[in-house]
């Protein structure tokens, strides 16, 4: 070990930094699983799986557990046959450039979006009073249950399956398809030959993300699903919010994490395995796409068509129901539902922008914290570090906000009604990305920079502030910015902490959706849609300035 690496790990600001994550990811993180852990298999100091017992012998419950699956996996096959045409058509198709830019940038847009805005709209066309169902005479459809559910998370989350399916279809040397092209095989047989098992690894850690996106989905379910599709997000839900059954819902999100840790053991594995699609060797001339053969390239291009313009559409519907007074029944056209949401609203829009603007720099730097920690001093348990810090975002966001609501319940941490519980569960669970994003960005930069600093007199503060931050700046308001985006607007795992002190614009928009006022839900919508896109613009122009700032820096 060099000196300057022993006078770092005896630097007493080092040790600090270690101690305090130590103690934020314990108390925020472990100590929440912990307690719901003993609620779920503690009684009276004997371990034991009685709690489980009545979820076993509930036919309901027992059904909610497998309509969770059959969803998830429902979802997942669609959601990744999307995303693979999307990515495809994006990736493999010469398009013209600003097309392809179009088609990214409107199949993104359900991400960064109320998790509620395809099951209002959906509502809006195919529920009560429904454009769709009026224009057709169809009064005795019913559109909630699995389908309205299984339609709008399918829509919600393919996107996930693009963006991860794309970056690896972008890497795929076309060299390898005009290879097999040469030696007789047809446009269609490389497409099934090369193509697809080359991407075959990504499909699946596609297929596994999308199914979990879906498994732990609340919003959709409760709003689309009704007692005709239970599923278990939505019962844990009702079995705190309704019944205040704390160990029930204990159980129930017990049950949920099964399967999503499952889950996450298998996206691990394929996520590991990536290097069987990164095709690498000597450089050589580029040969051009050739695409998989006119059919298939007609229908890939029909079916993107047919999604973007139900996308489009989607967001219209949700633009003209804020401007109506009755959907259905009164359409003239009005302003009062932005009046309302301006009005009775406004709490919900500044407190939600406090929550996010608090928690995002926050964000930023534990994310710098973690990364720097885990990749630059290698200290002893780095990688347990690194786990625990991505846990809360590998498991459902059910299952998050109950064990807060379980921990920070009572003594001795009291936090529950308070604006630091919901930041808690904001910065813990979504500063994932950032993290992920500085650990890849730290482990491309050479440490020796950083040693000549030290070497140089400067300790480990000073060299962590003037030479690492303006090296992994980008990446970490990058995650800062997923982190503003969520904060503004993710519903599942705060749903249970909200309170009347400080509440949130989605479960202000969940409201509205319960109590069939669809129009002031679409203008709380747009509101929404509004601020993330002002926002995510205005960090995107900040980063523009200070990365370019932070390479000058970093130059010197």
């Amino acid at each position: 070990m060099s000196s300057s690496a022993c006078s770092t790990n005896k630097d007493m600001v080092t040790r600090l930094t270690v101690v305090m994550l130590w103690l934020l990811l314990g108390v925020f993180v472990l100590y929440p699983l912990c307690r719901l852990f003993a609620m779920t298999f503690w009684v009276d100091g004997n371990f034991t799986f009685e709690n489980l017992r009545p979820f076993l012998d509930n036919w309901y419950d027992r059904r909610s557990a497998v309509n969770s699956i059959l969803l998830g996996c429902s979802v997942g096959l669609a959601g990744t046959a999307l995303g693979f045409i999307f990515a495809f058509v994006t990736t493999r198709l010469n398009l013209p450039t600003w097309l392809k830019f179009a088609l990214s940038a409107i199949t993104i847009l359900p991400l960064i979006s109320p998790p509620f805005t395809s099951s209002i709209a959906l509502t809006l066309l195919l529920g009560p009073n429904g454009m769709v169902l009026q224009f057709f005479g169809l009064d005795n459809f019913n559109f909630y249950g699995f389908w309205g559910t299984f339609i709008s998370e399918t829509l919600t989350f393919f996107p996930v399956a693009f963006m991860t399916i794309s970056t690896i279809l972008a890497r795929i040397d076309p060299n390898l398809e005009d290879a097999a092209n040469s030696l007789g095989a047809s446009s269609s047989e490389v497409f099934r030959t090369v193509t697809l098992p080359l991407a075959a690894p990504g499909i699946a850690n596609a297929f596994l993300l999308v199914f979990s996106c879906s498994l732990a989905d609340f919003a959709t379910p409760q709003v689309l699903g009704g007692h005709s599709f239970p599923v278990l997000p939505t019962q844990a839900y009702l079995q705190i919010t309704g019944m205040y059954d704390f160990k029930g819902g204990a159980a129930l999100s017990f049950m949920l994490l099964i399967p999503a840790l499952v889950v996450y053991a298998l996206q691990h594995y394929w996520v590991s395995k990536k290097s069987f699609v990164t095709v690498s060797g000597k450089a050589g001339g580029k040969s051009s796409i050739k695409g998989p053969g006119l059919a298939l390239t007609t229908i890939m291009g029909s079916v993107v068509a047919i999604v973007i313009a139900f996308i489009i559409a989607i967001y219209a519907v949700i633009l003209v129901g804020s401007l109506v007074k009755v959907w259905g029944v009164n359409n003239t056209i009005t302003f009062d539902n932005y009046h309302y949401v301006l009005t009775h609203g406004m709490k919900a829009i500044k407190d939600t922008l406090i929550i996010a603007c608090i928690g995002t720099p926050l964000g930023g730097l534990l994310a710098v914290l973690v990364g720097y920690v885990t990749t630059r001093l290698k200290i002893r348990g780095h990688k347990t570090l690194e786990t625990v810090s991505l846990l809360n975002y590998t498991l459902p966001g059910t299952v998050v906000g109950i064990a807060y609501i379980i921990a920070f319940n009572d003594k001795p941490i009291v936090l529950t009604g308070t604006i630091y519980i919901l930041i808690a569960a904001y910065l813990f669970r979504y500063s994932s990305a950032g993290i992920r994003n500085v650990i890849a960005a730290l482990t491309q930069i050479d440490p020796s920079i950083e040693e000549a600093s030290r070497s140089l007199g400067a300790g480990s503060a000073r060299t962590f502030i003037s030479i690492t931050i303006p090296l992994v700046l980008p990446a970490i308001l990058a995650g800062m910015k997923y982190l503003f985006i969520h904060s503004m607007t993710a519903i599942s795992a705060t749903i249970f902490l909200v309170s009347v002190n400080w509440t949130l614009i989605t479960t202000r928009i969940l409201e509205c959706m319960t109590e069939l006022q669809f129009a002031q839900a679409c203008a709380f919508s747009v509101i929404l849609i509004l601020l993330v896109f002002a926002a995510s613009g205005a960090m995107t122009l900040l980063a523009k300035v200070l990365c370019r700032n932070g390479d000058n820096i970093g130059a010197h």
